[in-house]
């Protein structure tokens, strides 16, 4: 898959209607290889692989140009071992909401304790119906960047999230 991707990220409310609501959900665990002006990740969901190279984001974190690759287990599990800083571990739920699947990221490890939602759109304008577990919208903030939480870690700025969310 290669093209630009769209996407809005929010923080989930506390006690687990959205895993009361999901119709999938599977385990992940991502590692990030260093690249000056892109991200380069390295993912492994249950069974299956991926590389991905995402460029920097535009329009205040809403959207960037993503390319992504199935790649071996065994192609992973050597790229994971160039990954700087350790590896993300979370379950990732999905939740139909209207016409768009949100997935909802439990995290694990140094990451514990936070849960948010991402939802994919077409276009930037696009409308969408938010679930009722949604909270505040997060696009943008670097706190919650995937690649960003290995080297600062929930754990260590939690306190700046609302409790209701904790």
């Amino acid at each position: 898959m290669s093209g630009l991707e769209i996407e809005r990220k929010f923080l989930v409310k506390k006690g687990g209607a959205y895993k009361r609501s999901a119709f999938s959900s599977s385990h992940i665990q991502q590692g990030y290889i260093p690249a000056d002006g892109a991200t380069v990740r390295i993912r492994v969901r249950d069974d299956k692989a991926f590389l991905t190279i995402k460029s920097r984001s535009n329009n205040g974190g809403l959207s960037r140009y993503e390319f992504e690759k199935e790649i071996t287990l065994d192609e992973a599990r050597h790229l994971l071992q160039l990954c700087r800083g350790g590896v993300i571990d979370k379950h990732r739920y999905l939740v139909q909401s209207g016409d768009h699947v949100f997935e909802v990221d439990e995290f694990h490890g140094n990451n514990d304790g936070l849960v948010m939602a991402e939802v994919e759109l077409r276009n930037e304008t696009e409308n969408y119906e938010k679930p009722d577990f949604l909270g505040p919208e997060v696009t943008g903030d670097p706190h919650f960047y995937n690649s960003n939480m290995l080297a600062n870690p929930y754990s260590a700025w939690k306190a700046l999230v609302p409790e209701e969310y904790r």
